[in-house]
């Protein structure tokens, strides 16, 4: 291969790193491993790789606009974490483009292609199922962050709520209060957070003692309608459950209008819990038990960890907290065991 026209992709794709660690390497950054910085120079080497000094100075000039692609632009969570990415990011003397992937992924790599275009200098992602080409690419090109949730394979810094520990308390609070069937409306398992809040949700009734019936797991799509189709389904029945726990706010909204037409008494005919708390949830009748997280704090952590990326660092992912908020959708008389 002709040495000048060698580009800093060709190195990286030899030594087997993504383009942020290739150009980490190059520049002496000390924030990139020993292992890294050997498969690189031996790139380098083999393919006589010379950096463009005019193509540096272009890189130089950043836009100081980002991007921050979230899943559901209605979903009050991810409007909260949007919030604390964009003041995180003027805080910062940048700015923020906002892209709705209607939990799509076709919606997503339109998007995503249309970041690379306005020349941002990094993305924020709540990433839509499984790997796509173009994530795969986007993650070698620019500066890349995941919030809320995840995709395996990937070398890149996260922001994610303890799931395993919110899906226990909410559990543990139910069987605390007498329910051993309780039914569970879950997340596609295509996406990280539906996989790990249902694989808690198995772990957490096995630890209880709780009834391992598999017609008490159903699943939605994070949406309304889905939680409450989902919520018919499970109260249809032959033994249906005494409680329900959705995975996620717009769920539990849908969960609770079937409830309602059914002319159940939420907190003692039934009891309830979300997964997700939104403001408006302390002011229903009766007000929801919630796992809580903090979006807004998850918003400004993914822009805190973007900017160090920009900045050539290599920050360690973050799991945020989760606490159990009890109300009184839960608040009826104890159940017999």
């Amino acid at each position: 291969m002709d040495s000048t026209t060698v580009t800093i992709k060709d190195v990286a794709a030899l030594a087997g790193v993504s383009v942020g660690t290739t150009s980490r390497v190059l520049s002496g950054n000390p924030s990139t491993s020993p292992a890294a910085r050997e498969r690189v120079h031996a790139a380098v080497a083999e393919l006589g790789y010379r950096p463009d000094a005019r193509a540096r100075s272009l890189r130089s000039a950043r836009s100081q606009t980002v991007g921050l692609l979230i899943s559901d632009v209605r979903n009050p969570f991810f409007a909260d974490v949007a919030h604390g990415a964009e003041q995180a990011a003027l805080r910062s003397s940048y700015v923020t483009l906002l892209a709705n992937a209607n939990e799509d992924p076709r919606q997503q790599d339109t998007y995503l292609e249309s970041f690379l275009t306005q020349r941002v200098d990094g993305i924020i992602i709540a990433p839509q199922g499984e790997d796509s080409a173009h994530l795969r690419t986007l993650a070698t090109t620019v500066p890349l962050v995941f919030v809320d949730r995840t995709v395996d394979g990937f070398e890149v810094p996260s922001v994610t709520s303890d799931n395993a520990l919110g899906i226990d308390q909410a559990v543990a609070h139910l069987a605390d209060r007498g329910h051993t069937r309780i039914g569970y409306i879950g997340g596609p398992r295509s996406i990280s957070t539906g996989r790990a809040r249902h694989d808690a949700f198995v772990r957490a009734v096995a630890r209880h003692g709780l009834d391992a019936d598999p017609g008490l797991i159903t699943s939605g799509d994070f949406r309304s309608a889905s939680g409450s189709t989902a919520a018919e389904r499970l109260l249809s029945g032959e033994r249906p459950p005494t409680a329900l726990l959705a995975a996620d706010s717009p769920m539990a909204v849908g969960a609770l209008g079937a409830l309602r037409r059914r002319g159940l008494r939420i907190g003692s005919d039934i009891d309830l819990v979300a997964f997700d708390d939104i403001e408006w949830f302390s002011e229903l009748d009766p007000p929801l038990t919630v796992v809580a997280h903090d979006a807004q704090a998850m918003g400004s952590t993914a822009m805190r960890l973007l900017l160090d990326v920009i900045e050539g660092r290599t920050p360690e992912s973050v799991v945020l907290p989760t606490r159990l908020v009890v109300r009184e959708s839960t608040g009826g008389a104890r159940r017999p065991a």
